[in-house]
């Protein structure tokens, strides 16, 4: 009886340990499927970018069932663009939303819907080159290893100067943000007299502060959430460029999600795009109003003054073909605008 006993209570401790090692074989197995998404951006914390990502987020971990988790870094703290591609690319961070800048560092020919000033007479119009080009950007980027979540934009790109400016020949000699890296912009900025400035976008601020920096080419809405209408409190309003920017993701990251998740996650990332692009485009005239209130001096265009703008800008164009955006991309972008406008699509601002 006793042996019998002893056999039982030996049988029941391993049945005992062989469940709890079965419960942490099965703990670390749910562990190793989650696939955790570290996404990085410039956009500052709690403003209307961050929100929509942090909904996205959400949406991506009820549609997995908790198999997808997303962390956000904001406020440049993984570092500028490049460092995020980078970042990227050894696996430190898997997403990141970026300006055309910082996906210039994946592919280049993404250059076309934001560094061509003046080419575009409305949003409308940004958009519809935007949704044409789509398809073939995106196997590009598919092609360099990462997946395109979703495009947007933020509006128009103005200038921000320390001292009254609103002709083109006002900007002569200002010293002149270019974001690091961008060699390119900046040779041209110095073809057209004026002193490019290469800085990340963290240290306009001190910049403007210092003097180091004169003049900023930035969208109203990251104007006040930058403060940069303090130290540089006069802007022309002159729609110079789109801001435009995407969410990408790698594609070694995207393979790791379940198939079945896929469609519903990509459906979420669209309402984030859409759902940006439409509150910072309002957000645009909301800021430039908050920024009036407190010291900001508006200088508007009259047609005179705005061809000028838009001859000086053509005047550079042949730097920018070839150069900053492919000559290829070039030429299509002028042949949809043509056609669009031949079409009598809207040309609204």
């Amino acid at each position: 009886m006793n042996s019998l006993l002893r056999l039982c209570g030996t049988l029941g401790r391993t049945v005992a340990w062989l469940a709890v090692l079965g419960s942490a074989g099965l703990t670390a197995s749910a562990a190793e499927a989650t696939v955790r998404v570290r996404l990085a951006t410039l956009a500052p914390k709690d403003t209307s970018f961050h929100k929509s990502l942090l909904e996205m987020g959400d949406k991506w971990r009820q549609a997995s069932g908790g198999g997808v988790t997303l962390t956000i870094y904001t406020d440049g703290t993984m570092g500028g663009e490049a460092d995020m591609v980078r970042r990227m690319r050894v696996g430190q961070l898997q997403a990141a939303m970026l300006s055309v800048n910082g996906l210039m560092q994946i592919e280049t020919t993404v250059s076309a819907l934001q560094n061509m000033p003046m080419m575009f007479h409305s949003l409308d119009e940004v958009d519809y080159v935007r949704e044409k080009l789509r398809p073939m950007l995106e196997k590009k980027f598919e092609d360099k290893g990462f997946v395109v979540l979703f495009w947007g934009d933020a509006g128009w790109l103005r200038f921000f100067t320390k001292q009254p400016a609103v002709r083109p020949a006002d900007f002569k000699n200002m010293k002149f943000f270019v974001g690091a890296g961008d060699t390119a912009t900046a040779d041209i900025i110095k073809a057209v007299g004026m002193n490019p400035v290469l800085l990340e976008q963290m240290d306009i601020l001190t910049s403007l502060q210092t003097g180091l920096l004169e003049a900023v080419p930035s969208v109203p809405f990251y104007a006040l959430a930058g403060q940069f209408y303090g130290p540089a409190r006069h802007m022309v309003e002159v729609n110079w460029a789109p801001l435009v920017g995407g969410t990408v993701i790698t594609k070694k990251c995207w393979n790791a999600i379940p198939a079945n998740a896929k469609e519903a996650l990509r459906k979420a990332a669209s309402e984030a795009g859409d759902q940006i692009k439409t509150r910072s485009r309002a957000e645009g005239d909301e800021s430039v109003e908050a920024m009036k209130k407190r010291g900001l001096t508006v200088h508007t265009l009259t047609p005179e003054i705005e061809k000028e703008w838009q001859e000086f800008a053509e005047e550079v164009y042949p730097m920018i073909r070839g150069k900053i955006v492919p000559a290829e991309m070039f030429d299509q972008v002028q042949s949809l605008l043509k056609n669009y406008r031949a079409a009598g699509g809207p040309a609204k601002k």
